[in-house]
């Protein structure tokens, strides 16, 4: 797909300044931020009028800095170049429990504190170590409870879909997709195992993977990407690139999707057929793949349809749901993606949509193109899902007959 041109007008000089601030404070966000999540929990839990004995302030203070300090290096030591999975775990586990202590140090800690003084409960002190022992307790039973979420066989969630071009040969056609499985650090051999018996129960015509397989490169993760081979389809199994292959080494994973039997849609399609009609199902790589310098490697949504009867409807794997502009404009009927997770851990959520247009579920853009966005069936890195449970989907496609 041809992109925008590059020519530059008097509006987008106007703008330049105002994304250079932009840019010049996402620089300097994993500096500031890490101080934030790590001070401001501090602050309100030990030092806004909780009057601790001199010991308690010292040494919760002192595993303040600590988890500040040795947050960022371990997951220096487990993302970095170095891939120590240990290292990784560590880091991983401080940042989520960090971010949920930090949310309700902000919203639990101020509403209430208001509340305690318009109610008059207490003293100062007593205010400020009920609030202390709430954000204490809440964080605790969300992080319990969010780490049983993220590490269980994700539910099935079902869902008619209809499409207004769908044939009615097609008509129940079976879809089950899993998304952003994200085998990584933590051992999820078995898990995986289970997941896939799952999928095999749904009876679907098509499975569908839409990226983001793993995290580290086929050859350590192959354990646990293994069971994907025992996936069953009647007439398919497709997968396309997530963004996080391209960080490790992409076309490792490629020739293991291929060895596990798994069919990819690289910036190509096949046609399903049945009963007499057909539907188009095409992949593209992820936008982030023609950065990656791999041969090959880019989003190409004409590519994927060149030789595509334009009248029959077209079912599109990308990656990211921000695709859905290209997809909308070449008229695609129902792109699948994944990427969001949608949050993960509440309320990143906010976050995640500042940088694209959906985060859950089944939307519309434009006048035909249907987009349903997973939650993801695995997790990213802190093993934790708060208010964003895992998914499989299995979505039947329906026609207007």
């Amino acid at each position: 797909m041809t992109e925008t041109s590059n020519t530059r007008s008097a509006a987008g000089e106007a703008q330049g300044a105002p994304r250079s601030r932009l840019q010049l404070l996402m620089r300097y966000v994993p500096l500031i931020a890490p101080v934030l999540l790590w001070a401001v929990p501090c602050w309100v839990l030990l030092h806004t009028g909780q009057h601790w004995p001199l010991p308690v302030a010292l040494i919760g203070t002192a595993l303040f800095v600590l988890g500040l300090i040795g947050m960022p290096l371990a997951m220096t030591r487990g993302h970095g170049r170095r891939q120590q999975d240990r290292a990784a775990i560590i880091g991983d586990t401080l940042l989520g429990g960090i971010w949920v202590l930090f949310t309700w140090s902000v919203l639990l800690g101020v509403l209430l504190r208001l509340t305690l003084t318009v109610t008059g409960v207490g003293d100062g002190q007593d205010r400020a170590r009920i609030v202390t022992w709430a954000v204490l307790g809440v964080a605790a039973v969300l992080l319990v409870w969010g780490y049983a979420e993220a590490r269980r066989v994700p539910r099935v969630r079902r869902l008619d879909v209809r499409l207004p071009r769908l044939g009615a040969g097609l008509d129940g056609t079976r879809v089950v997709l899993i998304t952003d499985t994200h085998y990584g650090p933590l051992d999820r051999a078995r898990w995986s195992a289970r997941v896939c018996e799952t999928v095999n129960t749904l009876e679907a015509d098509l499975v569908c993977h839409t990226g983001d397989i793993a995290d580290g490169t086929a050859e350590r993760r192959r354990a646990q990407a293994a069971p994907l081979g025992t996936v069953q389809a009647t007439r398919a199994r497709v997968y396309v690139t997530g963004n996080h292959e391209y960080y490790s080494e992409a076309q490792g994973w490629v020739d293991l999707m291929d060895e596990l039997g798994w069919e990819p849609l690289r910036n190509r399609h096949l046609l399903l057929e049945r009963g007499g009609d057909a539907l188009v199902v095409a992949g593209v790589d992820d936008v982030t793949a023609e950065s990656s310098g791999l041969a090959g490697h880019r989003a190409h949504l004409a590519g994927a349809l060149h030789g595509a009867d334009a009248d029959l409807p077209v079912l599109l794997l990308a990656h990211q749901p921000k695709f859905i502009d290209r997809a909308a404009a070449h008229g695609v009927d129902l792109q699948l993606s994944g990427h969001t997770h949608g949050g993960q851990i509440w309320p990143f959520h906010y976050l995640v949509r500042l940088d694209q247009p959906a985060v859950a579920g089944l939307s519309r853009h434009g006048a035909r193109t249907l987009l349903y966005t997973s939650r993801g069936t695995g997790f990213w890195g802190p093993p934790f899902r708060v208010f964003a449970p895992s998914e499989i989907t299995l979505l039947v496609l329906r026609s207007p007959q």
